[in-house]
């Protein structure tokens, strides 16, 4: 039994499943998950999803029943923040100067909302979404308001403005660009969800920023863009991305650039510290090095691998990106990286208009993403024609009839 604990901070989806992963993997000796919410380790996207658009309990959240923890001798420790590393004396310092050894050490630190830093911004009734108890406010500010302001037209803008809407409050989102998801998308796709949203009633504002917040008492009571436009609200959320939590990383030494660097086995810089999750840049052997996504699948799949690492066994993270959305009547899935310059052509199978069809971004032929949209069990053959780089026949592609498997064949 190794005498020091292996130790995870982060209490996140990515902090339970790495320790659930060193307990399937057989390691016996001491495993400590250190987290600074008071909430046991649940997933993030039934906050913005089937929980806030009241399709599941809250409960239907967490990762682990209450008592996996004590079951699998995991020492959850809650409501504690680390506040260094040291990896010269290899322990994790705590908020109250307890100093803790560790003989592994796993960041899985997640992500913060990005403030937006404008008048009024800190009145009550000004929502950002990140944690459970976000979504329990948030749920609750749906319930009450008639009129709301949604700044950011991301992922997260997106679903709770499809939440809202279902609840038959008015929505009007603000967004800086000149669509919604134009930058995880590009504007091929990005039109498909802003007429979606229009279509249900919402009102979007592109191009647009958000210059102060009204405030009626010590609530908001609106917005107020930069070419003057008010916008009534009984509630605001703000959406606008997200920053990974690298302080502890850069300050303990590690290599960081947009994330804490790795190699393919999630090891950072320091051979004892491995990285997953949002935080993590991890090389990856089909997309290149350096790659960093915030979505709920690292966190999901990198622990496997980070717990291999932390074992001293040979594991590489090769799983694509994927992410998902649920939307009014629009399901979709998407694997792949779609980044600006990084595909020169769209092309589709299916019916757009209607809403059910199979989308392909194409780098010289080749296809480097795919999302699929009210389509469904077609995501392992999207996969393997992204994971073959291999140029692919367009009409193939596209053809109705011809099964994706067969496409690589043609």
């Amino acid at each position: 039994m190794t005498e020091q604990p292996f130790v995870i901070v982060g209490a996140g989806l990515a902090g339970a499943k790495a320790a659930e992963a060193l307990r399937d993997q057989g390691f016996t000796g001491r495993v400590m998950l250190i987290g600074d919410e008071e909430d046991r380790p649940y997933e993030r996207p039934p906050l913005s999803k089937d929980y806030l658009g009241g399709r599941a309990e809250r409960d239907s959240a967490f990762v682990h029943d209450a008592g996996w923890y004590a079951e699998h001798e995991v020492d959850l420790r809650l409501g504690t923040a680390v506040v260094e590393v040291d990896p010269d004396r290899r322990k994790v310092v705590l908020a109250d100067d307890t100093t803790v050894p560790y003989a592994r050490l796993l960041l899985a630190t997640g992500s913060s909302p990005r403030p937006l830093r404008v008048p009024g911004a800190d009145a009550d009734g000004v929502h950002y979404l990140r944690r459970l108890g976000d979504s329990d406010r948030i749920k609750a500010a749906i319930a009450a308001a008639e009129r709301m302001v949604v700044v950011g037209g991301g992922w997260i803008g997106l679903e709770v403005t499809a939440a809202a809407r279902e609840a038959g409050v008015e929505v009007t989102v603000v967004e800086s660009a000149e669509l919604p998801l134009i930058g995880p998308l590009g504007p091929e796709l990005a039109r498909v969800f802003a007429d979606l949203h229009t279509e249900h009633g919402v009102t979007l504002r592109t191009n647009a920023q958000v210059e102060r917040f009204t405030v009626d008492g010590s609530g908001v009571s609106g917005a107020v863009l930069a070419d003057g436009t008010q916008l009534p609200a009984d509630a605001v959320v703000v959406g606008i991305g997200a920053a990974p939590n690298l302080q502890l990383a850069a300050a303990a030494g590690l290599r960081v650039r947009s994330g804490v660097v790795t190699d393919s086995s999630l090891r950072s810089s320091n051979p004892d510290i491995m990285a997953a999750g949002d935080i993590a840049e991890a090389d990856h052997p089909v997309l290149g090095p350096g790659i960093r996504v915030e979505h709920w699948a690292n966190a999901l799949n990198q622990p496997a691998v980070a717990a291999a690492t932390m074992l001293g066994r040979d594991a590489v993270y090769d799983e694509l990106p994927y992410f998902f959305t649920d939307q009014y009547d629009l399901g979709m899935e998407f694997h792949g990286l779609v980044t600006p310059g990084g595909y020169n052509r769209v092309v589709y199978r299916g019916d757009v208009a209607g809403r059910e069809f199979i989308a392909f971004w194409l780098l010289d032929g080749r296809v480097v993403a795919g999302m699929n949209v009210n389509v469904w069990d077609v995501g392992e053959p999207i996969k393997a024609l992204i994971r073959s780089g291999q140029a692919v026949d367009e009409v193939e592609l596209i053809h109705p009839d011809v099964a994706l498997e067969h496409v690589l064949e043609a």
